[in-house]
């Protein structure tokens, strides 16, 4: 397809796309407010410790898919959420992570500990609460992953 050569309505598509609408995976449950992840096949699953996911958003219903992959769908927004921080104390995110990578523990839960799991997003606030995190946003992987405690 070549420039253009006179106006065009280039549309924008699924509110700047802070909504997804992503296939489940078969036999899985992802619950409202979870982090959602994609395996590597592009299905939605509840965020888990596992290295190869890809962090989407936070879920905005509860979807349990008891059929084959892809037969039910999940309304995710991307955007700013928080989530529990780790309890294990030396793979907490603190304060020094903030604008820097954290990792998928669980669906509600997140880490310092990039060894054996997942981006969930970048860190933009800590307090008593949890971790705010960006998440889907583009930030998947870091470009170098330490090996312990981000």
């Amino acid at each position: 397809m070549g420039s253009l050569t006179d106006t065009k309505n280039t549309v924008e598509v699924l509110n700047g796309g802070k909504q997804v609408v992503l296939p489940v995976k078969g036999k899985t449950t992802i619950y409202q407010g979870a982090l959602v992840a994609l395996d590597a096949d592009g299905y939605a699953i509840p965020g888990k410790k596992a290295a190869g996911l890809t962090a989407a958003g936070r879920a905005e219903e509860t979807v349990e898919n008891k059929g084959g992959d892809g037969d039910l769908f999940i309304r995710v927004t991307r955007g700013v959420f928080v989530y529990a921080n780790t309890d294990t104390a030396a793979n907490k995110v603190g304060a020094g992570h903030v604008l820097k990578p954290c990792y998928i523990q669980d669906d509600q839960t997140v880490t310092a500990l990039a060894t054996g799991t997942s981006v969930a997003g970048l860190v933009i606030r800590v307090d008593d609460k949890g971790v705010a995190v960006e998440i889907g946003t583009g930030l998947t992987v870091p470009a170098t992953a330490p090996a312990s405690g981000g």
